[in-house]
């Protein structure tokens, strides 16, 4: 393996939002390591990368399970001993109008968007230390911006049905902000660039394919975020333009 190899994790990758993410990525050079919970649809989806002439591999990782977190893990640092850019994609949205939400409600996508970005990170974040220019994207949502959802009248206000998803995404992006603070004052990580990403308003399954841009659009955010300089910003909340609005 080349020093100069680029090894990527995308997590989520099987289809979607993120499986545009692992192609573009591996379009640059990329080595990607494909993450899917289900591990015959993660084949599946690197096996037609693969054969697009493209560095694919597939790699089990359910994000809410902490020994698969952990053997996704290992198997990086057996294959490659070091990770340089890891996109935490994978997520869930489960509508409800928010005056039914339950307390116990909340935990699917908080188990998932919040409690499984963690634990992916915590698991990698040794592989990337050894990275000389480490990066992680953690994918975000336009709904959790408080400029969008106080926008009364606006589809972001009037979206109650994603009360939690929202919720989950705020988390994200203030973890994205503690993590970057934490790493910038410790000297083996002050190098690791963390962003929170919004991909857009994409059509996925997750919004019924409503949204108003394709998966391709919407990964070039991602991509970017994930392989910018070193000289990049740490710790915001991007589009693809820019700073996005909190």
């Amino acid at each position: 393996m080349s020093s100069t190899e680029i090894i990527a994790l995308v997590t989520g990758a099987n289809k979607g939002l993120g499986l545009a993410t692992a192609r573009q990525l591996a379009e640059r050079g990329c080595t990607v390591l494909l993450g899917s919970r289900d591990a015959e649809r993660g084949a599946k989806a690197a096996r037609e990368l693969t054969e697009s002439g493209l560095t694919v591999r597939p790699v089990r990782i359910d994000i809410t399970d902490d020994t698969s977190v952990t053997k996704a893990a290992a198997f990086v640092d057996r294959e490659y001993g070091r990770l340089d850019v890891l996109v935490n994609n994978a997520g869930v949205l489960v509508r409800r109008p928010a005056s039914e939400v339950s307390a116990d409600d909340l935990r699917p996508e908080f188990e998932t968007n919040v409690f499984g970005m963690v634990r992916v990170v915590h698991a990698m974040l040794p592989l990337l230390r050894r990275s000389s220019s480490p990066h992680i994207v953690n994918v975000s949502s336009d709904s959790a911006t408080f400029a969008n959802a106080t926008e009364q009248g606006s589809m972001f206000a009037r979206s109650h049905d994603s009360f939690t998803y929202s919720a989950t995404k705020a988390a994200v992006n203030m973890l994205t902000v503690k993590y970057a603070n934490a790493f910038l004052d410790d000297p083996q990580l002050a190098h690791l660039k963390i962003n929170a990403v919004t991909p857009g308003y994409v059509a996925t399954d997750l919004n019924g394919f409503k949204g108003v841009r394709s998966t391709d659009e919407g990964a070039r955010a991602v991509v970017h975020w994930a392989t910018v300089g070193d000289d990049a910003e740490t710790g915001g909340f991007f589009d693809e333009q820019g700073r996005a609005p909190w």
